[in-house]
């Protein structure tokens, strides 16, 4: 079983920054793919970004395609979301989950971590 732990969540200002990781232990995670969804109070939960474990190609929502980006360190299992220019609605539950399968579904990432909130105010 493959644990995910999200870190780094806070209170920004809007046009702040904020970094979260997501450190993935158990067994040996062979996964495909990690993504970043996010939940805001009564949304559902949407997609945000990912990586692929090999080769690194990266994949953004429109919402925050130039103000986020995403990291791996492969030696430690661990995945990072840089935020930049943050704005209020951008304040959510941000989760990491992790894939074996080439897909950006909610519903194809089998593992999750339990979430970290980012709030962020003007």
């Amino acid at each position: 079983q493959v644990q995910l732990v999200e870190s780094g969540g806070g209170l920004v200002q809007a046009g702040g920054s904020l970094r979260l990781s997501c450190t993935v232990s158990g067994r040996t995670f062979n996964g495909f793919r990690v993504g970043w969804f996010r939940q805001a109070p009564g949304k559902e939960r949407e997609f945000v970004a990912a990586i692929n474990r090999i080769g690194g190609s990266e994949y953004y929502s429109d919402s925050v395609k130039g103000r986020f980006s995403v990291f791996k360190d492969n030696a430690n299992n661990r995945y990072d979301l840089e935020m930049r220019s943050l704005k209020p609605e951008d304040t959510a539950v941000y989760y990491c989950a992790a894939t074996s399968v080439r897909s950006l579904l909610e519903s194809d990432f089998g593992s999750w971590g339990q979430g970290t909130q980012v709030t962020v105010f003007s």
